[in-house]
């Protein structure tokens, strides 16, 4: 059963947000039909993370990662095997695409795969000019004595 959330309410009281309620509206459509291959996405730090997936039977050269603009994508392709007959087939090695939707400004730092599981690395880093940063208050001090009375004198004309 999936549960809709109606993001409206929200997008009413905040300002340049309509690209994250775009994202959380999408969510479903990203979904693959089905949860194969199985992964865990974890959070290493502030701004470090990794996502594991098991790709057990899968060789580095049958699977692809590809990074576009907010986009990272995960296939894998099994190479043609030898005509062996199979008399039960319990491990899957059907061919996959899984894509994750990213935030703004991450990075692929690397990938590995280890025992049947494959490892990308991701970090997340701002711009200089994107980070928060403290801006200073100026105080002017107040008009000297003699400038707090002076007026501005307009033309004068004659009754």
């Amino acid at each position: 059963m999936r549960t809709t959330f109606d993001f409206s309410p929200l997008s009413r009281s905040s300002v340049g947000f309509d690209h994250l309620f775009e994202l959380l509206g999408s969510a479903d459509r990203m979904a693959p039909a089905d949860n194969w291959p199985p992964y865990d996405i974890m959070r290493l730090g502030e701004s470090q993370y990794r996502i594991a997936m098991s790709v057990a039977g899968f060789s580095p050269d049958e699977l692809t990662i590809t990074h576009e603009q907010r986009l990272l994508v995960v296939s894998g392709e099994k190479a043609d095997e030898d005509n062996a007959e199979y008399l039960y087939r319990g491990i899957a090695a059907r061919n996959f695409e899984r894509r994750f939707q990213l935030a703004d400004y991450v990075m692929v730092t690397g990938a590995n795969l280890a025992n049947g599981l494959l490892t990308i690395d991701l970090v997340r880093e701002l711009p200089e000019q994107m980070k928060p940063r403290r801006i200073d208050i100026q105080q002017t001090d107040a008009l000297p004595a003699g400038e707090a009375n002076k007026q501005i004198e307009g033309d004068k004309h004659a009754a």
